[in-house]
């Protein structure tokens, strides 16, 4: 549908992290106005070029530069209404958008080093120029976001959205899985955890007596996210660390030093760099719990006698997740979540490969030996899986798919609340574009005189 296409073209549009285009030289030109933004040339080359180095291809793309400068004139419509109602976004969330993404990107490519050489410009280079382009994508986000904040779906809209679906067009639903776990997390011996406090004292220590903390964090943390970085995290607003690192961080001085806080991650010494408001800048030391190969044992053991009680009908696995679980998830019983959806049900393909292959082998009730597992801070664990529930491939129904049905429904309406949105405020707004770009198929109008 024409309109689900702009939605999709509206929600991703392209990073504000345009990547010059070093195999074609052009000769740059306004391309074309909307309100008082232009697109430029190489704003559609940039962005061609990095469909290619994605995607893979060679030469062509009339069609693909098309969408991509009608997407361009989607996103100046959006800046042009948000330069209108007056929308303002702070330095302190641009330059935490900014370190965000800056920490995807140098993940991506390994080290701060190796980023700045693949750019060929320093972080401080790059963020200075970028600055303007992700206060303007923050600015659209806003405004795109405003336009579709109170549209809702009622039941009455999501049946007659189904009934209006041609019969041979309703989509197919893949098979679709309900899993629980129980997990056991090897406890850690006071004997390592006294001794990881030691050592963070010695190093705390050190710093307090004049060396320098970024150097240590090098030398010392196993966060390897941010050791090579001196330790440095970037800004983040609360709610977006660990609650007792929070605690600490936004209590700190400039330049104060912690005292030890412990987290699921394991041990920490914080420093705060720089405060801007409800954001802080802070850098770390992070020493690591190891679990013991006889704790993991242990783990194993537990989970066997837990495995136990459920086979032979001494409690329900409902009942085992609240009284033997470690998960932060006991009290939804045990479910998994797709981070993908943020529903409990997954598709095979969703699902991590360990977990598929334990899951394909039980029938639906059935519950898992002991599997060996990863925790999201690294640490090894075990779990059983119990699977819930199995749907078979089917044609979407509004009895098992009521949900996803739903969401089809809203995406729909907020497709169109946009298309309404834009064909009405491009019809108001000054646009001009070059005649070179007259024979593309564009979903709108954009060529019809506007004074």
């Amino acid at each position: 549908m024409k309109a689900r296409t702009l939605l999709i073209a509206l929600i991703t549009l392209i990073s504000s992290f345009a990547i010059q285009a070093q195999e074609e030289k052009i000769i740059d030109q306004v391309v074309a106005i909307v309100g008082q933004n232009i697109i430029l040339e190489s704003d559609i080359e940039n962005q061609y070029y990095q469909y290619r180095m994605q995607s893979g291809i060679i030469g062509g793309g009339t069609s693909v530069r098309c969408q991509m400068l009608e997407s361009l004139l989607f996103q100046k419509l959006l800046l042009n209404q948000a330069e209108i109602d007056s929308v303002v976004v702070s330095a302190v969330e641009i330059e935490q958008t900014m370190d965000q993404r800056l920490r995807f990107f140098i993940a991506q490519l390994g080290s701060r080093e190796r980023f700045e050489e693949y750019y060929g410009k320093s972080i401080e280079e790059f963020k200075e120029e970028f600055s303007k382009d992700v206060e303007d994508q923050l600015k659209v986000d806003r405004t795109q976001g405003s336009i579709v904040e109170n549209v809702s779906v009622t039941p009455s809209d999501v049946k007659s959205f189904f009934k209006n679906i041609p019969v041979d067009s309703i989509p197919l639903v893949n098979s679709i899985v309900v899993i629980g776990e129980i997990i056991r997390l090897p406890p850690v011996s006071l004997e390592q955890k006294l001794m990881i406090k030691d050592r963070l004292r010695g190093l705390r220590k050190r710093v307090i007596e004049g060396e320098n903390f970024a150097t240590l964090s090098i030398l010392y943390s196993e966060d390897p996210g941010s050791a090579k970085k001196g330790g440095e995290l970037g800004f983040y607003g609360r709610g977006e660390l660990y609650k007792e690192f929070e605690a600490v961080a936004f209590k700190l001085d400039d330049g104060e030093v912690s005292e030890i806080v412990e987290t699921k991650a394991g041990f920490h010494i914080i420093q705060l760099i720089e405060r801007k408001g409800e954001y802080v800048n802070v850098r770390h030391i992070l020493l690591k719990t190891k679990v013991s190969p006889v704790d993991l044992a242990m783990a194993k053991a537990y989970l066997d006698t837990v495995t136990n009680l459920i086979r032979t009908d001494s409690l329900t696995f409902d009942e085992a997740v609240l009284q033997y679980s470690d998960g932060d998830n006991k009290n939804n019983g045990g479910l998994l979540i797709n981070p993908l959806t943020g529903t409990n049900g997954f598709e095979v393909s969703d699902l991590d490969p360990q977990v598929s292959f334990v899951i394909d082998k039980l029938k639906v009730g059935e519950l898992s030996n002991p599997v060996l597992m990863e925790t999201e801070d690294g640490k090894q664990a075990y779990r059983l899986l119990y699977l819930k529930k199995r749907t078979l491939p089917h044609r979407a129904n509004l009895r098992e798919d009521y949900n996803k049905i739903q969401e089809w429904a809203l995406e729909e309406k907020k497709a169109k609340t946009f298309q309404e949105w834009i064909a009405k405020k491009a019809e108001k707004t000054y646009i001009r574009i070059n005649d070179k770009f007259r024979e593309c198929e564009f979903e709108f109008d954009w060529f019809e005189v506007r004074e």
